[in-house]
Formats: structure tokens, sequence, C-alpha cells
């Protein structure tokens, strides 16, 4: 019976430092999915990579091989010794793997509990997972169900009340530091569903003056909707010197803001101080940046402490979410576990009627003495036996099933009936 299993590092169980380096490049996603499902052990894959997890989720009928699979994987596509990272991993399975992802959904696992952000990544990676043909029955079940669920959590609970989001938390948290965004300078980095929510949220908060830097003209032109103003990253530098408040929310492999490009704008800005807020994975901001007198350096570990400190308002949800997380987690595992032995239902009737079958061909010249309604009669009978025969353990089978007696139960009639 296939597994399933989660494996990754979080927040929760890893430093920065280490998340940084295995993050997942999405622009090389369908390969690494490709890369997953050649693996021995991996049936079916998903990889659900954020600025605050990256985690795995795959099939396959041994445990202990998916997790060497994946566990080389990540060392492989990453360029991380295992020994590096193997202690930070979070492994789950079957039920508890199931739990885990729809609490991930939920917001539950999240730096800013709540967020909303991140039902819309768990979205995605499934989307790539189908596109790459990645993902099949299993999955495509579970994370259609993984769905559901955390849009319940937001709907019949306020989880989602306060902080909304990343974006949401780095933008108060810049306005307390600040006193206020209110007639300041604000440069955001980046174009992406961070940034986005970054400029959102700023311009809520009547800024100076706010200017949309991205790589791509188009992107940074789109972002600022006629609104704002825009540059591409060549015009970084000059921004660094302007602005009150930098937001970096770039999906670059490498930082775009150095030490030495932050001392330069220092030189030109006249002692006044500098606000650097980072939210990308990998960091878009070097850390020695944090060094550089007259810099503030707000990084995602910031972010979690501030986060942490603003959880009162929305701790009270947390039990009511978790309802929800339990309460979904039992019917899928009652839906999938009815999925699984249907087949097996199936295979077992039909068992019975090549037994009837077979008998009716052995007696079938002796069978020719009677006329059609007697021959139609004792065919009946014959099977009506065969199904009486088959009924109790067909309703025992699907009773139990997703219990270990409904384990047991399965392995007992492949054995008994040579399914």
């Amino acid at each position: 019976m296939s597994t399933v299993v989660a494996i990754g590092a979080t927040h929760r169980s890893a430093p920065l430092s280490l998340l940084e380096r295995l993050t997942i490049d999405d622009a090389m996603l369908g390969k690494y999915l490709d890369d997953l499902r050649a693996r021995d052990h991996v049936n079916e894959a998903v990889i659900v990579s954020t600025c605050n997890r990256t985690e795995i989720f795959v099939t396959a009928e041994k445990f202990h091989g998916a997790f060497r699979d994946v566990r080389d994987f990540i060392s492989d596509v990453t360029f991380t010794p295992p020994e590096d990272f193997a202690d930070h991993l979070e492994v789950t399975h079957d039920a508890d793997a199931v739990r885990h992802l729809f609490a991930v959904a939920a917001g539950l696992e999240s730096v800013v509990v709540g967020e909303h952000e991140i039902l819309g990544q768990v979205r995605d990676a499934w989307t790539a997972a189908r596109e790459a043909g990645a993902s099949g029955p299993t999955l495509n079940l579970l994370f259609r169900h993984a769905l559901e669920v955390g849009k319940r959590a937001r709907t019949e609970t306020d989880i989602a009340r306060h902080v909304t989001s990343v974006s949401h938390a780095a933008v108060i948290m810049a306005d307390e530091r600040l006193g206020s965004i209110e007639g300041r300078s604000v440069a955001v980095v980046g174009a992406g569903s961070m940034a986005r929510g970054v400029v959102d949220f700023v311009t809520s908060r009547r800024p100076g003056s706010l200017t949309v830097v991205n790589r791509t003209a188009e992107r940074a032109e789109a972002l600022a909707a006629g609104v704002h103003e825009w540059a591409t990253l060549d015009a970084l530098p000059p921004r660094l010197a302007d602005a009150d408040v930098v937001f970096c929310a770039t999906s670059a492999a490498a930082g775009v803001i150095d030490a030495e490009m932050v001392a330069g704008a220092l030189a030109a800005r006249g002692g006044r101080p500098l606000l650097l807020v980072d939210i990308a994975m990998p960091r878009d901001v070097a850390p020695e940046v944090a060094e550089l007198a007259g810099v503030t350096l707000l990084d995602m570990e910031a972010l979690r402490d501030f986060a942490d400190r603003g959880l009162s308002k929305r701790r009270r949800e947390i039990p009511a979410v978790e309802g929800i997380v339990d309460d979904e987690v039992d019917r899928y595992l009652a839906a999938s576990s009815a999925r699984e032995v249907a087949p097996l239902i199936v295979e077992l009737r039909r068992r019975g009627d090549a037994v009837v079958a077979d008998e009716l061909e052995r007696y079938s010249a002796k069978l020719t003495a009677l006329d059609p309604a007697h021959r139609e009669l004792v065919e009946g009978l014959m099977r009506g036996v065969v199904a009486k025969l088959l009924h109790e353990p067909t309703v025992a089978l699907k009773e139990a099933a997703g219990s270990v007696r409904g384990e047991r139960l399965v392995g007992s009639l492949r054995e008994l009936f040579d399914l």
C-alpha cells in the first residue's frame, strides 16, 4: 500500500541561514520534479518551497527508501551535504503527513499565523506538480482536500484577521520602526506576489513616494500600475540613497544588495538613517550590511520575532482551526481508505463470479438435461449463495477501512482468496 511521506525543513526546525541554502529555484521546478520521480522509491511528488519552508510530499511503497531518495535529492539540487541539514528535517508519514499539510494550508505552521499567502503557495506547488506529471491520484486528492481545509479555516474562524501575510507583517514592522510610513519615501525591490503585497499595504499608508524596482522593466511598470514610480535594478543605488525604507522581496537566486552598494548610498544620505526590510528567500541583502552605521536591517528572523509578539490577537482562534484540521483529517482518511478498499472488494466479487462460472462450466454437460427455466434457477441459486458468503466480509472491510483492523482484514482477504 502506498505511503504519503512529508520531508523538509521549516522556520520551526532550521535557522534562516540553512533555510536559505535549501531554497528550491522555482525556475527549475519542472526539472526537479522529474528528478524526484526518477528516484527508485518515489511514485508521486509535490514540492512546497516558500520563504519559510522547503518541504517535499511524496508517495512511496517504502518509507525508508523514500526518505533516502528525498534527502539525497535535496542535497543534489541545493549542493548541501546531508550532514548539514539532516538533523533539521521534519519527517511525517501517512495520517501525520496529512495533518501537517492541512495545518500548513490552514496557516497554523506559518511565521505569521493565519497568513493567506501560504494557501496560494500550496495551490501553486500542486499546480506545478500536475503540469509536470508528478502528482497522481493520491497527492491530487490530498492537495485538493488541503485547499478546502485552508478555505474552511479562514471562512469559519478569525485566524486570518489582523496581520494576514508576511508582506503585511513586514509593512507593519517597518511602520513601527519609522513611527509612520505616511509621507515617507519607499522603495520596493521585486515584482512578485510578496512585493505586490508590500506595495498594496504601503499604498494604504499614504507614503510620500513609492518606487517599484525590478530586474525587468515590464513587471516593474505593471506593478507600479501608473500610480507609483518604477525603475530597473540599475537604478537601485540612487534609490538606496533617497529612500527612508527599502523592502526587498525578489525571487533572485543570489543577493541584489551588498555592503559596498549600501556604503555608497550612505555617503550620499547626509547622515539620514536607512531601514532595509528583507523578506526574500534567499536573502536579497547581504547580512554584513547590518554592521554599517546608520543602517537597520530587518530580515525573516526579525519578522518571526515580531509576529510572535503579535500572536495574542489570533491565539484564541488556534484551537478552533486545529479542530477543523482534525475533522478534515478524519474525513480525508475515511474517504481515501474507502477508495483503497474499493478495488479489493471489486476483485473479491469478481473472484466469486469466476468461481460460479467455472463450476457452471464444469457441470455444463449435466445441466443440459434441465430446461432453460430450471437451469436459470440453478445459476441464480449458485450466485446468490456466493453473494451471501461474500456479503459479511465486504461489509466488515468497508466498516474497518482506515483502521488497524481494516489493514489486518485486507491482508487476510488477499491471502485467503489469493487476491
